[in-house]
């Protein structure tokens, strides 16, 4: 064996026969649903990890500082710990500040979400002084071109960035775009921050399905995941309008099967 193939050994991922994959909840699967009673349901689920991606967060929202202090508040006292905060797109340094301020107000250690250009230059340095990971996202909109829908879209962003910038690979989203999420994740691992576990009916749409039932590979993609080590949030996700109770409930009893 060669020097450099014995450091590539030593350098891979070690994945103990006991560790099992971080189980979580982004937020947005109970948009309609009010801040106390999502984590009354939380509770319930033993969710103990979420990403912050309600709307009213978002930057296009224009939130206040106030939310994030009361959302932390409300969250530290149930036992639930914000990892992530999803911004959603950073358009400018103005938005890239706000960002940062509010993921400092939830105490998370990752920020989700997509830019353009030298702003990702600035991200990469600003987040990196902070000592939080940023993960692009990646987005399926009809009849739109997303610059960030394959994931060789995401390794090109990345190619000239830092650790500190990575992926937040959501498998519904490249299914909808018509990749296939396995080989998707596959090929961002080394630069994975987060995972949005979402299934879909079919490409080109964004028809969610409980997790299995749709297009997205899910069981295949978390064998993945357990493959390479990953140690990031796994967080379901379900987009659904009306009551998700019992959806959630089944979504994480199958996530957690498959962990």
């Amino acid at each position: 064996m060669t020097r450099r193939a014995f450091a590539q050994l030593l350098a891979a991922p070690v994945l103990a026969a006991d560790q099992r994959l971080r189980i979580g909840l982004g937020t947005y699967s109970y948009h309609n649903v009010p801040i106390d009673a999502m984590i009354d349901q939380l509770r319930e689920l033993r969710i103990t990890e979420i990403e912050m991606s309600r709307v009213e967060f978002m930057l296009l929202s224009h939130p206040k500082e106030q939310l994030f202090r009361t959302a932390r508040e409300k969250l530290d006292r149930a036992g639930i710990r914000c990892v992530s905060y999803y911004a959603a797109t950073i358009h400018d340094d103005s938005e890239l500040n706000l960002a940062l301020l509010f993921a400092g107000l939830l105490g998370v250690q990752n920020i989700t979400g997509d830019a353009t250009g030298g702003l990702l230059n600035r991200i990469d340095e600003k987040c990196t002084v902070a000592g939080i990971t940023f993960g692009i996202h990646n987005h399926y909109f009809k009849g739109e071109k997303f610059p960030y829908e394959g994931p060789e879209d995401v390794l090109r962003a990345l190619a000239r960035l830092s650790g500190t910038m990575g992926a937040t690979a959501d498998v519904g989203q490249f299914a909808s775009c018509g990749y296939d999420p396995v080989d998707a994740v596959t090929k961002l691992a080394p630069r994975l921050k987060l995972v949005h576990l979402k299934d879909v009916a079919a490409s080109g749409g964004e028809d969610n399905v409980l997790l299995g039932k749709g297009i997205s590979r899910i069981p295949e993609v978390m064998k993945v995941l357990r493959r390479v080590g990953f140690k990031g949030l796994v967080a379901v996700e379900y987009e659904k309008e009306g009551p998700v109770q019992e959806d959630m409930r089944i979504e994480v009893e199958y996530a957690r099967k498959l962990a």
